[in-house]
């Protein structure tokens, strides 16, 4: 199955009694490249996440979020700061007394000042939270490689409707291409004719002629091999491996081989073909570069 290397998924929902969000998304990249945004203290997660990743996710720049609810059942250890909390009486006291003003400072006043509360916890269990996001990682997985193979599957449509298309213009050019040779033929006989007046053409030298232009101006093997180069593409494209790499590499050849054909064709008709040939390669080319 062709995957595209753009995908989303999201999980949110209660794993092992604490609500949990693992989102992952991804967009096009040479390589595989993870980034993660983790809960405050829990970076160990990210070696599990990345075995999840690692041989499904081939390439691509992939983002994953998660968080996990606090473990309510886990006790708070909230300390006092009283040396700091003497220190903003002791301020508050002398602005009191200085400016005349009313002491109205009570407990709920006093707390709201900074650093008056420490709060602690114990470590994560981190077996435990593990487990957790790698539950809810693989629900995420699952439907962010059904968006990859959607998308991929719109994209490997395309990519052969083209290439038939270019295979379209190829059978014309090859229908078109003897007749050049035969225009040319008669296109000479008249001008030799008109510059010679009465003298006798000599038909081994028209032949001559003739035959050294259609060499130059002959494309059979590239359309053999451009014929090749999309057959390669098509088989590729039936495969359940990832492909991109190979696949941006005959689009290389099916472009280098539509070159050539531009190079050699002396008649209008074909280049305007040769043109529509390589409009639609390059077409491919930005579609291919979207497939894992």
């Amino acid at each position: 199955m062709i995957r595209s290397m753009t995908g989303y998924g999201r999980f949110e929902g209660v794993v092992g009694g604490r609500r949990t969000v693992f989102e992952i998304k991804s967009v096009n990249h040479r390589f595989f490249e993870l980034q993660c945004r983790l809960p405050r203290g829990c970076g160990f997660l990210e070696e599990s996440i990345k075995e999840l990743l690692t041989g499904v996710v081939t390439r691509g720049k992939v983002d994953v979020y998660v968080s996990v609810e606090a473990d309510d059942t886990v006790a708070a250890d909230v300390r006092i700061n009283h040396s700091l909390a003497a220190g903003y009486m002791k301020a508050l006291k002398e602005l009191e007394n200085t400016y005349d003003l009313p002491n109205d400072m009570g407990v709920s006043s006093l707390a709201g000042y900074p650093d008056i509360f420490t709060v602690s916890k114990p470590p994560e269990n981190e077996e435990q939270l593990t487990a957790i996001v790698k539950t809810a990682g693989t629900q995420a997985l699952k439907s962010f490689l059904e968006m990859r193979e959607r998308e991929g599957e719109k994209l490997k449509k395309d990519v052969l409707q083209r290439g038939r298309h270019i295979m379209a213009i190829v059978a014309e050019v090859e229908e078109r291409s003897p007749q050049t040779v035969e225009a040319y033929r008669s296109k000479l006989y008249e001008r030799l004719k008109e510059v010679l007046a009465d003298t006798t053409i000599d038909p081994q030298r028209m032949l001559t002629e003739a035959a050294i232009f259609a060499d130059k101006t002959a494309v059979a093997e590239e359309t053999v091999r451009l014929r090749s180069h999309f057959e390669q593409l098509e088989a590729m494209l039936s495969l359940s491996e990832p492909v991109g790499r190979k696949l941006d590499f005959i689009v290389q050849e099916m472009n280098r081989e539509a070159n050539t054909i531009g190079s050699k064709v002396c008649d209008a008709e074909l280049a305007h073909k040769v043109v529509d040939i390589k409009g639609e390669i390059e077409k491919i080319r930005e579609q291919i570069q979207n497939i894992e």
